[in-house]
């Protein structure tokens, strides 16, 4: 059997294993296939029900990693299985490429911490997962292009509104993510899509070419607070980045100060959700600040 084959196949297994009401859905209404339908599993991974048909007929092209990790979430696929349909679309580990692997650990993390925004990215930055909260503090991430749901390009190609909140300034920001990168490329030289990224920024932005053609290399890991817009009012929030030590992932959360007006405030964000921020708001870099509009 073809990889596209065993991908289709092993999809549609996963998928009817999973009985809805793991899934956090509804499982009292009739159902003509076992475990979840297509269009729940293309709602919860957060693709398109067309998509989802496309794979388990082995008509669609591999997808990409962050599809594969958000269908891994959706699934909750074991380790051993998410490798698995990693090597399937090919995008296996290891030989100087960065894992884009998140752990059933990392997952449940983000799934039970649905009171403060979280996100999960690689070592090139690339986005892979995140909350509820994520999205309403930052806007969807989804309406993004997957190819610009990196911080680096977001950072260096779009119209930034931010500042640093702290000691440093926004330069430092910058070079402080720029050597954090070139860490990256050094530890994970044949990984074609950090080489694609980084050609990338070296073509849309010259304030990254001069930062890069310094060979720093730093790790970007700050804790400094943002000031953060919204419909509830300013947040003040604090930004902590921990590090994964197997697989290299960055795990980001915003907290507020306890007792604090941003602590309330943030509560009531998280009971409005998103509703009426799309275009307001993009992603921003950790330890960045989004000044009131």
């Amino acid at each position: 059997m073809s990889a596209s084959g065993e991908l289709a196949a092993i999809l549609r297994g996963w998928r009817e294993r999973l009985a809805p009401h793991a899934a956090g859905l509804p499982a009292n209404t009739a159902r003509r296939t076992k475990g979840l339908r297509r269009e729940e599993l293309a709602v919860l991974a957060g693709v398109s029900l067309d998509y989802v048909v496309r794979l388990e007929q082995g008509r669609a092209g591999a997808p990409s990693a962050q599809v594969c990790a958000t269908l891994a979430r959706a699934l909750q696929l074991s380790d051993t299985e998410q490798e698995h349909l990693f090597r399937l679309a090919g995008h296996a580990t290891g030989g100087g490429r960065v894992s884009r692997l998140v752990p059933a650990n990392v997952r449940r993390l983000v799934d039970r911490t649905g009171e403060r925004p979280v996100a999960v990215f690689d070592a090139m930055w690339s986005l892979l997962l995140w909350n509820r909260m994520w999205a309403a503090l930052t806007d969807d991430p989804s309406e993004l292009r997957e190819a610009d749901r990196n911080l680096l390009w977001l950072q260096f190609t779009s119209a930034s509104d931010c500042h640093l909140h702290g000691p440093d300034s926004a330069e430092a920001l910058d070079a402080s993510m720029v050597a954090d990168l070139r860490r990256s490329a050094g530890r994970y030289p044949d990984d074609p899509q950090l080489h694609r990224l980084v050609a990338r920024l070296n073509e849309a932005s010259e304030r990254f070419r001069t930062l890069w053609g310094r060979h720093e290399i730093a790790e970007h890991g700050p804790t400094i607070r943002r000031i953060v817009p919204s419909e509830v009012g300013p947040l003040e929030l604090d930004c902590d980045i921990l590090t994964t030590q197997r697989h290299d992932l960055r795990i980001v959360t915003y907290t507020a100060e306890p007792g604090s007006d941003s602590e309330s405030r943030l509560a009531l964000l998280a009971t409005i959700g998103s509703v009426g921020t799309a275009g307001t708001r993009r992603m921003t870099a950790p330890g960045a600040t989004a000044a009131s509009r």
